[in-house]
């Protein structure tokens, strides 16, 4: 059997990179000649994934976090003069401690500042991957710094999410009380600039940045897909008879432009056997995509490499 261990990162817990090696190493257990390819969306982790295939030269700049404390956030610079940079860097929700989440206050700011010392490099066009977040301001501290842009501008978004999804599916996970929510769809309503875009695809994404850049001139496109495309993941698919995919949480929003998603879609098409994990599996894979295999591992952060591991074993060996 060849296999291709190809996860998307569990947050918090494995980064893809490590997901990956973990399940390489079971399903080489199990007999299988195995690759690794992780996978990103435009979340969190995405920068290391497409270093890893496109090289590039590293840049970091001084910004601050959603909470304003000063951090480092790396972008990178490609061979041909584009700029990628992953808003979860500046802004993610694996800056803020879990008790110090609140939506309501965190600012997109820090990628706004991000954003014009990547400008002041000369790009020739800059990608920017939206996920991953602590935010859901609509990008208002974005545009406290950021005006437009006299390059072109991608806007990779790692859902397929309207402005207000960003409240009612999301932000909740990044904090907010269910007596926010109300309170904070008013903000992103109230946000002028962006009543255009608010039922695009990918407008919600990263708490409403996409309706921001939207508003700022940029073009929205699926993150999922951009990145499977640049590390050449359907050349790879072509040469195997198992693909492995998944992340910590198999829910509503993985079928929402998520790579585990945009991974088992592609299979499905190439006719290649897939088998999609979870350390939680709420939504299954057999309401959406058929001919998809759902596993469900147990759930335990401590376990989830060692589970990963068995998972690719027996796999490799059915």
């Amino acid at each position: 059997m060849r296999a291709l261990a190809c996860p998307a990162s569990l947050k918090g817990v494995l980064s893809a990179r490590a997901a990956g090696e973990a399940l390489a190493d079971g399903l080489r257990r199990g007999g299988a000649e195995t690759a690794e390819l992780p996978v990103a969306d435009g979340g969190e982790g995405t920068l290391e994934i497409l270093f890893a295939t496109l090289g590039g030269e590293w840049g970091e700049a001084r910004i601050p976090d959603p909470l304003g404390r000063e951090v480092g956030a790396r972008w990178l610079r490609l061979d041909d003069g584009t700029a990628l940079v992953e808003s979860a860097e500046a802004i993610g929700l694996g800056l803020v401690e879990e008790s110090e989440r609140d939506p309501w206050t965190s600012s997109s700011r820090g990628l706004g500042e991000l954003l014009v010392q990547v400008l002041n490099a000369d790009p020739v066009r800059i990608v920017v991957f939206l996920g991953g977040t602590a935010t859901v301001d609509g990008g208002a501290g974005l545009m406290e710094v950021v005006e437009g842009f006299p390059v072109p501008v991608q806007a990779a978004c790692d859902v397929r999410a309207s402005l207000l999804d960003a409240v009612w599916v999301f932000a909740e996970q990044k904090g907010a009380t269910p007596e926010q929510l109300p309170e904070l769809e008013r903000r992103l309503l109230g946000m002028r600039p962006l009543a255009p875009y608010r039922g695009v695809a990918g407008a919600g994404a990263a708490g409403g940045l996409g309706a921001a850049f939207a508003a700022l001139g940029s073009e929205l496109v699926e993150g999922a897909p951009l990145v499977l495309d640049l590390i050449g993941f359907r050349a790879r698919l072509g040469r195997v008879d198992l693909a492995v995919t998944g992340e910590g949480t198999v829910d509503r929003t993985t079928w929402m432009g998520k790579a585990p998603g945009a991974v088992a879609r592609e299979c499905v098409a190439e006719g290649v056997r897939c088998a999609l994990f979870g350390g939680r599996v709420l939504e299954a894979s057999t309401t959406v995509v058929l001919g998809v295999e759902n596993y469900e591992l147990s759930g335990d952060p401590e376990r989830a490499a060692g589970d990963l591991s068995e998972l690719g074993e027996r796999l490799a060996k059915s």
